[in-house]
Order: structure tokens, then sequence, then C-alpha cells
């Protein structure tokens, strides 16, 4: 349903001493699991890039290892394999970025791996209508069951403008552009406006 990944060996069940120093040493954020739209709103600003946090940011490039620290010598958690991927900026750590997909996996990237630009997926339980306008009573562009990938040009605070971009395997894509209830996607805070 959402973007394949690969998850390499599961985690050790204890931490070198390295690694325990440096969570000790890390400037502590707790932050709870995001599910659906449970989402923080930004409140924060992140020490080294000065840009508010929690954030929504995309994959830049394949493959991105995601790591279990801030840095190349903590093993790799799972690997992104597509560029595009919709993840929540939750804090940072020097040139590292730690992030949190849609199921609430956390784990860290170099901020070169990551791009501003904003997608996300169809939160809502059931088919979701796209919209030609900003309306309940425009006509469906395309129906998008939850899971859906999608890119986000604007929001408003209630509508968002979006692109869904279908490609089967094997076959030429297509994509629909059009408007989504704000409160229906993952990949934007409510009441967020941006354009």
């Amino acid at each position: 349903m959402f973007e394949p990944i690969r998850r390499l060996r599961p985690l050790r069940p204890y931490l070198t001493l390295l690694g325990l120093l440096s969570l000790v040493l890390l400037p502590a954020l707790t932050v709870a699991p995001v599910t659906g739209q449970e989402q923080a709103e930004p409140k924060d600003r992140g020490a080294s890039s000065g840009l508010v946090l929690p954030r929504f940011a995309t994959t830049r490039s394949t493959p991105i290892n995601v790591r279990v620290g801030p840095g190349t010598k903590y093993e790799v958690a799972w690997i992104y394999l597509k560029a595009g991927v919709p993840v929540e900026i939750v804090q940072e750590f020097d040139t590292w970025r730690k992030i949190r997909d849609i199921d609430g996996s956390e784990g860290w990237v170099h901020q070169n791996l990551l791009a501003g630009t904003r997608a996300g997926y169809v939160a809502a339980d059931g088919d979701t209508s796209l919209r030609a306008s900003e309306s309940d009573d425009s006509s469906a562009r395309a129906v998008l069951g939850k899971g859906f990938r999608i890119q986000i040009k604007e929001c408003d605070g209630v509508w968002c403008e979006v692109t869904a971009i279908n490609q089967p395997e094997g076959e030429r894509s297509s994509s629909y552009s059009g408007y989504l209830h704000q409160g229906d996607i993952w990949g934007v805070y409510p009441n967020e406006k941006f354009d």
C-alpha cells in the first residue's frame, strides 16, 4: 500500500556504550508516533537549520539509508527505494535529520537526502473523491483509496490542490489534478497554509 522499503536485520536488543552516550548527549525530543490525522502542530525551530519543527519534506534520491542514529557509524534500519516519499522531520542534529514516516517509524538521514517538496498520502478511510474545485458539490475527477500518494501544490487551511499520479507496473502513468480536504491528507498539518 505504501512506498516499498527493504527492511534489513532487526535492531540489536542492546545499545553499545557509544550509542548510549550519544543518546544521552543528543537533545531529547519526545514525540509520539503519528497515525492518521494525529499530527503535531509545528512549534519549535531546529537548532541547525532554524526551520520549524516538526515539518514535512520528501526523500530526494534513491536509495536512501535510514539509520538508527545521526551519523554513518550507525546501523542502517531500512532503505527507501523511491524518491519523493513524504516524511516528517521531527528533530535535527548538525547535518542529520530525524524523520518519521506514515507508519510512525523513525530514523536518521543526512539533510542532503531530503527536499522541501511537499507530498503526502490519502489518510481518510475508504474512498476519497478528488474534486474539480474547492467544494464538496464539484465533480469528482478521480476516486483515491487510503494510502494513495499525492503531490501537494498548495493548501489554504481547508482544501489542498494536489496531483495524484497512477503508475501501474509496466504501464503508462496517468495523473489527475484537483482538490482534497486538508484533513484527509497525511503530509500537511491541520490549518496549515502554503503555496
